[in-house]
């Protein structure tokens, strides 16, 4: 069977996708991913094909004037201004940005862009003629693929957002381009996603309007290699601290709390592995010689070994660490990592914080009771009980096949 992904312009939003297409390889189907020219490279490291056909908004913009929006709505949490939506500076009031100005010289030129993207896709699955289709919920390409074509599709989460979390939280665009009505197939609206494949564990109660299609989360962390230290049991307590590869760069500099959370694990009497981007990395200085720090790390290849993890609440990051059933400090600092942190934290595998009250004597102290606390310990390792309970990709995949050919 040939089976289409699409997938949106940001490598970790389709993360999750990677091993259901390689079960789907391994099982003898063709797999081409539609992406923006951006993603070829990484989706070709990934291991699987792409088709670099894509276009429309990129997620930096969206995110951004996401969190402008929610700043005029009286609803952005923190005590600084989200960043300028198109050049990411720090701002000192809201009307800064001119939206109205955007909206009428920017936003249909973006507009105008998705249309193409949808035409795109369109185009090439009628050429090749996919029995299936998934797609990430940052693509709605896919969707209105399947629905041209009339052949089954399933929406795949990335993590704990879900696309019937609160309009503020949206993960899923609006169809600026009005691409759904333009092919008939009327206004865009949720319940046009029928199918769900979701990679969470049971206790997120992640909320899903659709038919759910539960599969074991298997950690792809991007195409980074595995140091050979990493093999080898800690000779003591070990806390991996990972940092975003675009916090920064979408939520503005106040998102920056490495500095903070090294000075806060040190002198903890543990060895701290770090990993981040080479920028953010660069910017740290000199670290004390506890902390260990590798660009670009596998965290598949770290965590099984870690006592804790501190990050960002990105879904990566939280579902890996789920996977390997290691308690989790989460500091976030936009919508979406929000209710990843408080989902993990509900289920007493976690602490949340919102980022700016995590000071280092709140990282510090959250540290120490993940690493001491039984009870987070025993909560992650029930998690990880229920990801490794949850069917394979291999079993989706076959699934899925025999749902699309009526076997």
């Amino acid at each position: 069977m040939r089976v289409l992904f699409t997938v949106s312009s940001w490598p970790t939003q389709y993360a999750a996708m990677v091993p259901l297409g390689w079960a789907l390889q391994a099982a003898g189907h063709e797999v081409r991913v539609l992406c923006a020219p951006g993603q070829a490279a990484a989706v070709g490291r990934a291991g699987l094909v792409p088709v670099p056909v894509l276009g429309g908004m990129e997620e930096v913009l969206r995110l951004r004037l996401q969190y402008h929006a929610e700043a005029v709505a009286g609803i952005w949490p923190y005590p600084w201004l989200p960043p300028h939506p198109l050049t990411g500076e720090r701002v000192d009031r809201l009307d800064a940005f001119d939206t109205a100005r955007f909206e009428r010289e920017i936003a249909p030129e973006l507009a105008d862009s998705a249309a193409r993207s949808f035409d795109a896709a369109v185009a090439y699955a009628r050429d090749w003629g996919p029995g299936l289709v998934l797609h990430d919920p940052g693509s709605l390409e896919g969707l209105l693929v399947a629905k041209l074509l009339e052949v089954p599709s399933a929406l795949c989460l990335w993590g704990p957002a879900s696309p019937h979390d609160p309009d503020h939280m949206r993960i899923v665009p609006t169809d600026h381009s009005g691409a759904f009505p333009r092919y008939g197939l009327g206004t865009f609206d949720l319940s046009m996603i029928e199918r769900v494949v979701d990679p969470n564990p049971p206790s997120l109660k992640v909320p899903v309007e659709a038919e759910r299609l539960p599969v074991r989360y298997v950690p792809y962390n991007g195409a980074g290699h595995a140091p050979a230290w990493t093999a080898r049991p800690p000779e003591g307590r070990r806390v991996c601290v990972t940092w975003s590869t675009a916090l920064s760069t979408v939520s503005g500099p106040d998102s920056y709390l490495l500095p903070r959370i090294v000075a806060a694990l040190d002198g903890l009497d543990t060895e701290v592995v770090l990993t981040a981007t080479a920028r953010d990395v660069a910017a740290l200085g000199d670290v004390p010689a506890s902390v260990r720090v590798v660009e670009n790390l596998p965290l598949a290849s770290v965590l099984p070994g870690c006592d804790a993890v501190v990050h960002h609440g990105g879904s990566g990051s939280a579902l890996t660490a789920l996977w390997a059933g290691v308690p989790q400090f989460i500091a976030t600092f936009a919508a979406e990592q929000q209710v990843t942190g408080e989902r993990v934290a509900a289920t007493g595998a976690a602490l949340h914080v919102p980022g700016h009250l995590a000071d280092e004597a709140t990282i510090r102290g959250g540290v120490e009771r993940l690493i001491e606390d039984d009870a987070h310990r025993a909560a992650a390792a029930r998690l990880r009980e229920e990801v490794a309970e949850a069917p394979s990709p291999a079993a989706l995949a076959a699934e899925l096949v025999a749902s699309a050919t009526g076997g």
